[in-house]
């Protein structure tokens, strides 16, 4: 695949997910259903579909692994998969809490500074000037986006807390998969995902139970089409054109690109459920933005530096260890 049909991909991919949380509130209005069952049902289907999906790819050749005991491929799953499931429920609970337009921003947002923090605290990973005024720069977008809306229909705390929550969630699932890569147990994207939907929905099945499983009857149609669209275009399709745009472009050029995803959030969430944003949510969210932005360019540059240049045995992302495998992206 070329460059360009991979940015094609991955940008349609981010776009697909930037239109989950907008279902996830219809559904929720339509439905009863809270987050946790939304999540169960989201994770089940996924699950069959990419289960589809990997029947139909061609198997790979030539790739053999060291065994990995099973002992440490239990954690390693668990983990990851736990991880991952309370990233995608305490995403909704955002959405349903502050809404889809900042419960998508903060999520998004505040993921990769918990991530380069997280690597400077636990791994040692250097940031460097740059990624320090990045770092420095999204906290302060963070800041003016929560404190702005402060008492305000446009920011709600609780909601507020889930995105973090949220986001921290997404942290753990990149530094472990960081640490598993430099030990040589990293798997690629499109395994992690698929034994994370299973263990999500086995996980989620008596939550969701005592929740609310099932959607009132009333609208039940409407319903269950909201709900095919969410697993469908911003699950199985999204995915899909995900992990071939993955192909061609490097991970750090994903990163960037990804942030169409809140900006699609928040442009739905405007325009489609009439959601307002006040003057202090707009510059915050732009701040923040703009720094992860900044963050990611100061870490391919990083990369760059600190990578000699020699021939790639093989094509793929390009940069430090941990990008070698292609990154783990939770489910919108």
């Amino acid at each position: 695949m070329s460059v360009g049909r991979g940015l094609a991909c991955v940008t349609v991919a981010a776009a697909g997910w930037g239109t989950a949380g907008a279902t996830a509130t219809l559904v929720f209005d339509s439905s009863g259903l809270g987050p946790i069952a939304l999540t169960f049902w989201r994770m089940a289907g996924g699950l069959v579909l990419l289960l589809a999906v990997r029947a139909l790819l061609p198997r790979r050749t030539g790739t053999a692994r060291r065994r990995e005991p099973a002992r440490s491929r239990a954690a390693r799953v668990l983990i990851t998969g736990l991880a991952l499931t309370v990233f995608q429920a305490a995403y909704f609970g955002a959405v349903a809490g502050t809404g889809t337009a900042v419960g998508t921003v903060i999520t998004q947002g505040a993921a990769p500074v918990l991530v380069a923090l997280g690597g400077r605290l636990l791994m040692g990973e250097r940031l460097g000037v740059g990624g320090g005024v990045a770092v420095a720069g999204a906290l302060a977008g963070l800041a003016v986006l929560m404190l702005g809306g402060a008492g305000t229909d446009a920011v709600r705390p609780l909601g507020a807390a889930m995105g973090l929550v949220s986001a921290a969630a997404y942290a753990v699932v990149t530094l472990y998969g960081r640490s598993l890569g430099r030990h040589g147990r990293g798997t690629d994207a499109f395994t992690t995902t698929l034994t994370s939907f299973a263990v999500g929905t086995v996980s989620l099945l008596p939550l969701a139970a005592a929740e609310g499983l099932w959607p009132r009857t009333e609208g039940l149609g409407r319903t269950l089409g909201l709900m095919a669209y969410l697993v469908t275009v911003p699950t199985a399709l999204s995915y899909g054109l995900f992990f071939a745009g993955l192909a061609a472009v490097r991970a750090t050029t994903v990163t960037v690109i990804t942030l169409l995803e809140p900006v699609t959030a928040a442009a739905v969430a405007v325009g489609l459920l009439g959601e307002r944003l006040t003057a202090p949510t707009l510059l915050g969210t732009a701040v923040l933005l703009g720094a992860v932005a900044a963050l990611a360019v100061a870490e391919t540059r990083g990369a760059s530096a600190s990578v000699p240049r020699e021939p790639a045995p093989v094509p793929g992302p390009v940069g430090r260890e941990e990008d070698a495998q292609p990154p783990v992206k939770p489910v919108r």
